[in-house]
C-alpha cells in the first residue's frame, strides 16, 4: 500500500521501541545495557535499510524499489511513488516533442533548434535537403562549422537578427536560401531556411522585362516625338490638327518620361549596395535642387528652402538627388496655384533630415500606406492632368533604402502634407 508515514506515527514507534526496551530492562534487571543492545540493534537495521537502497540506486537494475518495512517502508513507497510521476512526465514530454517534431516536418521549410552557442540541437527533413546536414552525427555541431560562409558566420556573431540573411545554397550553385533565426525559450533559436530561388528568378525576369521594354520603347518615341515636332512646324496655325498633334505631343512626352524613370527604377533595384565611401555636398546639392524647383514651380507658389551647410551625406549622389527632386517636384504639382512649400536639410538628434512640407490638399489616410507602390495614384485623373507617372515615390523608397532610410509621410486632407526621411548618424559628415 502506497502509504505515508507522518511524524507522530514515527514518533509512536520510536517511544514503542524504547518503552519495550525499558520493560524488557526491568526484567531482567538489566535495563542501561538492554537499551543500549536494543539501539545497536535499530542502527544496524537502518544500515541495512540504507545498504538495499544504495544497492538499488547504483546497482540494481530493477526499475521499482525494494520493499520496505517498519518505518522506511514511507520511504520506499515515496520513491516508487515519484518513478510512477517521473514515468507520466517523461511519457507527456515525449509525447508533445514527438508533435513538435512532427509539426516541424510538416513545415514547408528548413528548421533547425540552437543552443546559446549556436550548436545543433534538431533539425528536420528540409535542413538536411537544403543545408546539407547529416543526422545525427551533426548534433552539437556549430552550425557555422557547418555552412561555411564569412557572411554567415558575421549575422551570427553581430547577433540582430531582426532582418533576414540571404545565402546562396550549399548544395545547389543556382538556388538561393532566405535564413531568418527567432529566439525562444531560455538562451535558444529557432533557424527557418527557405528557398527563394523561384521568387528571385521571378523578381530577375520582372527586372529585366521592364528594363528591356522601356530600353525599346525609348527609341520609337524619340522618332515619334521629333515626326510630331516637324508637323506642328509645318502645320498652318488655324489648321484644326493643330490641337490634336498638341494632345500627342504632351501624350509622347509624359510617355517618355514614364520610360526613363522605369529605367531610372531599373537601375536603382539593380544596384544592390552603394559606394558609402563618396561624400555627397548637400549644399551644392540644395543649390542645384532649389534651381530646379523654381523654374518648375514658375513663380507660381511661395518656396522657402532651409539648409545646414555643414552637413555632408556618404552615399550616391544620383540616388539622393532623384529622391529629393521627386519630393520636390511632387509637392509643386499637387499644391494649388499661391500655396507654401517649405523644403529643409538639418541635423538633428537622429540624424540628417530631409523634409518636404506643402500647403496642398493633403491625402486620406488610407492612401498612404500604398503611395510608394508603382503606378498607385490616389486620383488618376488629376495625376495624368498634372504629368505624374506613378513612379517618383517608387524611386525615391528604393534609393532611401540604399542609404538605410526610409520615407515618412504625415498627411491631413485639407491640411496639406510632409514627406520626409532621416539620413542615419554614421553615414553623416561634418564639415
Amino acid at each position: 500500500m502506497l502509504d505515508s508515514y507522518s511524524g507522530s506515527r514515527l514518533f509512536s514507534r520510536l517511544i514503542f521501541f524504547i518503552f519495550f526496551c525499558f520493560s524488557l530492562g526491568l526484567l531482567f534487571g538489566k535495563v542501561s545495557e538492554i537499551i543500549m543492545l536494543g539501539s545497536i540493534g535499530l542502527l544496524i537495521w537502518h544500515y541495512h535499510q540504507i545498504s538495499r537502497l544504495n544497492y538499488w540506486l547504483w546497482h540494481d537494475r530493477r526499475l521499482t524499489p525494494p520493499n520496505g518495512s517498519g518505518s522506511w517502508e514511507g520511504v520506499f513507497n515515496g520513491i516508487y511513488r515519484l518513478q510512477g510521476k517521473n514515468r507520466k512526465r517523461v511519457s507527456q514530454l515525449a509525447f508533445i516533442l514527438g508533435r513538435f517534431r512532427q509539426g516541424a516536418e510538416a513545415l514547408p521549410d528548413a528548421a533547425v533548434v540552437l543552443d546559446s552557442g549556436h550548436n545543433i540541437l534538431w533539425c528536420n527533413q528540409l535542413a538536411r535537403l537544403l543545408l546539407g546536414f547529416v543526422w545525427p552525427q551533426d548534433n552539437g555541431l556549430r552550425i557555422d562549422n557547418l555552412i561555411r560562409h564569412p557572411d554567415f558566420s558575421l549575422y551570427l556573431k553581430k547577433g540582430d537578427y531582426t532582418e533576414p540573411f540571404e545565402l546562396a545554397a550549399p548544395l545547389s550553385n543556382i538556388g538561393v536560401l532566405e535564413i531568418r533565426i527567432m529566439p525562444y525559450g531560455t538562451g535558444q533559436f529557432l533557424l527557418i531556411a527557405r528557398d527563394i530561388t523561384h521568387v528571385r528568378q521571378l523578381e530577375t525576369m520582372r527586372k529585366d522585362f521592364v528594363a528591356n521594354v522601356s530600353h525599346e520603347l525609348k527609341t520609337p518615341l524619340t522618332v515619334l516625338q521629333g515626326y510630331l515636332e516637324m508637323m506642328q512646324g509645318m502645320a498652318e496655325p488655324d489648321s484644326p490638327s493643330i490641337k490634336a498633334m498638341d494632345q500627342m505631343q504632351q501624350q509622347t512626352t509624359r510617355m517618355k518620361l514614364m520610360v526613363e524613370q522605369l529605367l531610372a527604377l531599373s537601375r536603382i533595384e539593380d544596384a544592390s549596395s552603394i559606394d558609402l565611401e563618396k561624400t555627397i555636398n548637400m549644399s551644392a546639392l540644395f543649390r542645384v535642387l532649389k534651381e530646379e524647383a523654381n523654374a518648375l514651380s514658375q513663380e507660381q507658389y511661395r518656396l522657402s528652402f532651409i539648409c545646414d551647410e555643414q552637413c555632408d551625406v556618404h552615399g550616391d549622389e544620383v540616388q539622393l538627388r532623384s529622391a529629393c527632386s521627386n519630393l520636390i517636384s511632387n509637392a509643386i504639382r499637387y499644391t494649388p496655384e499661391g500655396g507654401v512649400i517649405n523644403i529643409s536639410w538639418r541635423q538633428t538628434p537622429s540624424g540628417g533630415t530631409f523634409s518636404v512640407t506643402d500647403t496642398g490638399e493633403g491625402i486620406a489616410m488610407q492612401h498612404i500606406g500604398r503611395l510608394t507602390e508603382r503606378f498607385y495614384r490616389v486620383d488618376s485623373a488629376r495625376s495624368r492632368s498634372n504629368g505624374g507617372t506613378g513612379l517618383g515615390l517608387a524611386i525615391t523608397k528604393h534609393a532611401l533604402s540604399h542609404h538605410q532610410s526610409e520615407l515618412n509621410i504625415v498627411s491631413e486632407l485639407g491640411q496639406g502634407s510632409t514627406f520626409s526621411f532621416v539620413i542615419p548618424p554614421h553615414l553623416l559628415k561634418m564639415q
